[in-house]
């Protein structure tokens, strides 16, 4: 079915990304993955092309745009060239709606530019070794020392934790904790008492940088506080729609080059003496997820339509989420078996897509959190 939701200037913008991605990206991403995480310069090449602060006000250097269809591009291509690497997705959709709504007019004037051009990359650090979808378990604390937080705590899988000049962390600020006495406190780069630990070696992703962080009575200025005192619990939940969404379109997109790569591998593959397209087991299973897919499409064009519109709720994005990453992970396995042997080699495709796409149905909420908000909302 043709896709109603972009207009002409998105198809050019998805031009954009194509062209960005095969000079920038791909050339690269072999040795990116070695290394375990990727360049600065990629990072300032996107600012340069505009990939970075779309939804950011032009004052501040940005896009001024908060079409979020703009975002649904940008996750699709990258994720079809197979490379998550660079996690604009994370540093524009998660991380900038934080610094956009809940920033001061110093803290955007001060960070705002940085981000839009690359020379700024963020993190958030929320998940601690005791506590991940359990935001009431966090043990981070933050102390009122009068002219600034005292912060002790630490961090483990933290996305961009090695490249951030700036992470939005999850602390205590009320002695009883809880979900509502948590806030968000900008730490920047350099801060005494701010280390980094390891790059965790992951099964897939291998140049996402990934990281454990530990805050050591580190001095936080009060001009750091982002958002509410006490209120980060309420902003955490506002963010994650669309956190969620960003992941979904990414599930759903990932499933679909999964099934082109195959349909394609099956017409080429000959066994007993003519292509695998020809056995009916084939032709049924690409018929089934091919199904999936077209199903599902066409309820995450909605959502993306109704995100953008601003009219998405908690419990779609939810349902969105679960069922796009959840068929992600069932074509990624269904794929590398009908590739046979080679679907277990690295240089495929299907096998990275395989390894790349499993931490899918956990971050951003686990499939069976996002199933608990949509029962909850159902059955109270």
């Amino acid at each position: 079915m043709p896709r109603q939701i972009f207009t002409e200037d998105h198809e050019a913008f998805r031009e954009t990304v194509r062209t960005f991605l095969a000079k920038e990206v791909t050339p690269h991403y072999d040795q990116w993955e070695k290394d375990g995480i990727v360049s600065r310069d990629a990072w300032r090449a996107a600012g340069r092309q505009g990939l970075l602060g779309m939804a950011v006000p032009e004052e501040y250097g940005g896009g001024g745009n908060p079409d979020f269809r703009y975002s649904a591009v940008l996750a699709e291509e990258f994720t079809r060239a197979g490379a998550p690497g660079l996690a604009l997705g994370l540093h524009n959709d998660i991380i900038g709606p934080y610094l956009t709504t809940l920033a001061t007019d110093e803290q955007k004037r001060r960070w705002l530019p940085g981000f839009c051009t690359g020379e700024i990359i963020t993190a958030i650090a929320m998940t601690e070794p005791g506590a991940g979808s359990d935001l009431q378990g966090i043990r981070t604390t933050a102390e009122d020392k009068g002219d600034h937080w005292l912060l002790n705590g630490s961090k483990t899988f933290i996305s961009n934790g090695i490249l951030a000049d700036l992470v939005i962390v999850v602390a205590r600020t009320t002695p009883e904790g809880g979900a509502h006495g948590l806030s968000l406190l900008v730490v920047e780069r350099g801060t005494a008492g701010f280390e980094r630990g390891r790059n965790l070696d992951k099964i897939g992703q291998k140049s996402q940088d990934t990281a454990e962080l530990f805050f050591h009575d580190v001095r936080v200025p009060k001009e750091n506080l982002l958002g509410q005192l006490n209120g980060a619990f309420v902003h955490l939940m506002t963010n994650l729609a669309q956190e969620r969404m960003g992941i979904a379109v990414a599930g759903i997109a990932a499933a679909e080059h999964l099934l082109e790569i195959t349909t394609q591998y099956v017409k080429e593959r000959e066994a007993f003496g003519r292509p695998l397209s020809k056995l009916q087991h084939i032709r049924f299973e690409i018929a089934e997820m091919a199904t999936e897919c077209a199903v599902t499409r066409t309820f995450l064009d909605r959502c993306i339509a109704d995100h953008s519109d601003g009219t998405l709720d908690a419990v779609h994005a939810s349902m969105a989420k679960w069922w796009a990453t959840e068929l992600q992970k069932r074509v990624a396995d269904r794929c590398l078996q009908l590739h046979g042997g080679y679907g277990y080699m690295t240089e495929y495709r299907v096998a990275k897509g395989f390894t790349d796409g499993r931490i899918q149905t956990i971050y951003g909420g686990t499939t069976e959190i996002m199933k608990e908000i949509i029962g909850r909302s159902l059955l109270g």
